[in-house]
């Protein structure tokens, strides 16, 4: 979170714990308020900031203020001549003494924004906040032309581990290996691989296989991306599917070929990015999707001395421990919920297994223990799951994402075996040591929270192409059967940015 380095936050995050409890009052001077929301020069899809509700001691609450939430944040343009659409919801309760505030603009207000906090009718903290223009909108094409500056704005860290892990493989970068064996290996009718080059800012690709619909996802990001920051020249492969692509080892006669994937694997070299759904949910939130990274912060259920003591499943077929899962379930009831709600690779087990209605995803946290097991790879609802306030389950896996790095078993979650043979010894040993199945739980979601901002997704897409550019060692070139990806109309919304020199139709 922009504004308070990471580790003072986790530790200000803890401490929450152990200060003030339910039904002090709160104090809108004395309150808190931060976060990249307050920034102009920070440009996500949805800005977002923080309120730490603090009472008339001094103290953090940690739960809850007592009634009806009475926190009020209105954001509008600081000067009367402009108009500007712009959307804020509610204030999140995170059930922990601390909201998450949200805002999306429609538009690009170029004199600036005012925007007020307030509590019960006053000023919250230094409300209100003044951010100067111009404040763009996710659609503005205007990209900063100094990267580093870019990365200091949104506090990018200074190395992402996984990346680094990543790259040791490739200290280069031949291109034109790449143009030779890609299209053989990755590239036949059941391919699912796009073929990208970067040059000036513009965005070209070429598609590789049958399978490559989900080059839409890739698209938005690299888009977006462009919007914001102007990216390095460069030349790259992204695999579509679900399955990392290379297996070759690091000393290997021919090596590994870089190819970019959304998961990895331990017996696998790809360099992976951020999954399509947590980047996509990111890019469409409080528009084209109910579950992202901030809404779930909202929507964890009951306080946690309410949840139900049992451990909680629901998903598709697409592995068969799921299938064991809800077996497990039927022989133990009192300790876990399981079912599978759509059949599709072992649809003959349909009958013996039953099918379990669908179920909303916030409702998942009304139970204390979330079981996560694989689907074809990765299971992509793991973020969502540590962000909630649940203890997460999980099982034992070849496969990560991008973030899996910095987690560890029985810290942040609790371990099962691969075969799940002792997650029932696990849900009763959560239900006998109480306390600390609720410190894993917290220490989880606190840790996800800081892993997991939007401003870090977008650090973390833009080094793994700084990284690569740096390894080329030969000049990224627009390819026969290239096509221009062009940025999207915004025919509604009016922006003029500042670092381009107006067009003769402008003055």
């Amino acid at each position: 979170m922009l504004g308070i380095p990471r580790a003072p936050l986790l530790r200000l995050q803890l401490a929450l714990l152990v200060a003030a409890g339910a039904g002090a009052r709160v104090s809108a001077p004395r309150s808190l308020v931060w976060g990249p929301g307050l920034q102009a020069a920070v440009v996500l899809p949805v800005r977002y900031f923080f309120l730490q509700a603090v009472d008339s001691d001094g103290r953090n609450l940690t739960s809850s203020p007592p009634g009806q939430t009475q926190f009020k944040v209105v954001v509008k343009s600081l000067s009367p001549k402009e108009s500007a659409r712009i959307y804020v919801p509610k204030p999140l309760d995170r059930n922990d003494g601390t909201f998450l505030v949200r805002y999306r603009m429609h538009e690009t207000v170029h004199e600036g924004l005012k925007v007020e906090v307030l509590y019960g009718g006053e000023h919250v903290a230094e409300s209100p906040y003044i951010l100067k223009g111009p404040v763009y909108h996710e659609y503005c094409d205007c990209p900063e032309e100094d990267p580093q500056a870019w990365q200091e704005t949104l506090s990018c860290p200074d190395t992402e581990p996984q990346i680094e892990q990543d790259f040791t493989a490739f200290p280069s970068i031949n291109l034109q290996q790449m143009l030779k064996e890609i299209p053989k290996r990755f590239g036949d009718e059941r391919g699912a691989v796009v073929h990208y080059t970067i040059v000036n800012n513009h965005i070209h690709r070429r598609s590789l296989g049958k399978y490559t619909d989900f080059k839409m996802f890739s698209d938005e990001i690299l888009l977006s991306l462009a919007r914001k920051v102007t990216l390095p020249d460069s030349e790259f492969y992204i695999n579509l599917g679900d399955w990392p692509l290379e297996h070759r080892k690091v000393n290997d006669t021919p090596g590994p070929i870089p190819i970019i994937s959304w998961c990895g694997s331990l017996d696998s070299r790809d360099i992976i990015l951020p999954t399509y759904d947590v980047t996509h949910s990111v890019l469409e939130a409080m528009r084209g999707v109910t579950n992202d990274l901030l809404s779930v912060q909202g929507n964890t259920g009951p306080s946690w001395i309410n949840k139900t003591e049992k451990a909680f499943f629901r998903g598709r077929d697409s592995r068969e421990e799921r299938l064991q899962l809800v077996q497990l379930s039927k022989e133990n009831p009192q300790l876990l919920d399981a079912g599978i709600t759509g059949y599709f690779f072992f649809q003959e087990k349909e009958k013996e297994l039953g099918k379990a209605k669908l179920m909303g995803f916030f409702d998942f946290f009304k139970y204390k223990y979330q079981v996560n097991v694989d689907g074809t790879v990765a299971a992509y609802r793991f973020p969502y799951l540590m962000l909630g306030d649940s203890l997460v389950l999980k099982q034992e896996s070849p496969y990560y994402e991008h973030f899996y790095v910095a987690l560890r078993p029985w810290k942040h979650y609790v371990p099962v075996r691969r075969n799940l043979s002792d997650l029932l010894e696990k849900v009763r040993w959560a239900k006998e040591n109480d306390d600390e199945a609720k410190k894993i739980a917290k220490e989880g979601q606190l840790t996800a929270r800081d892993l997991l901002q939007p401003p870090r997704l977008f650090c973390y897409y833009y080094r793994v192409l700084q990284k690569y550019a740096e390894r080329q060692t030969s000049k990224p070139t627009i390819r026969d059967g290239m096509e221009l990806v062009p940025q999207p109309e915004d025919a509604t919304s009016f922006c003029r940015c500042h670092r381009k020199t107006p067009g003769r139709e402008e003055l």
